[in-house]
């Protein structure tokens, strides 16, 4: 049971560190990339595609503007996607919170704005999955 962080940019690092450590406070293994799904389609693709990221695994989205990488990951696995877009400030939230809430159908991604609840409910969707 794992986490997989994808980050559009690798100016993200920092927003997901605050999510990884409380990942590691948690005792859950993470995993973190860069690829773009605008830049680097193929790459999300090869990162949801390994056989080691089909079962057992949340991955964790953190892309801001138009957050199409939330959507691309959602809709490419069956496992559970939490959306946890960065933002600068009020402006920047309120255009990175529209443009992941405004996912199409057959994408279902959960938002999550902090990082540290995001941690917790990688956590929550982890510990559920091991009572199916």
């Amino acid at each position: 049971m794992k986490a997989i962080i994808i980050m559009g940019s690798s100016t993200d690092e920092k927003h997901a560190r605050k999510i990884t450590d409380g990942l590691d406070r948690e005792g859950i293994a993470w995993t973190s990339y860069v690829a773009s799904a605008h830049k680097q389609p193929r790459e999300v693709l090869r990162i949801l595609e390994a056989p080691e990221n089909q079962r057992d695994t949340v991955f964790v989205t953190i892309a801001g503007r138009s957050n199409a990488l939330s959507g691309f990951v959602a809709a490419n696995t069956d496992m559970p996607t939490i959306a946890c877009p960065p933002f600068r400030d009020k402006l920047d939230m309120l255009v990175n919170i529209h443009s992941t809430l405004q996912m199409p159908s057959q994408t279902p991604v959960l938002t999550v704005l902090d990082p540290g609840n995001c941690a917790l409910a990688v956590k929550r969707i982890l510990a559920f999955r091991t009572h199916d």
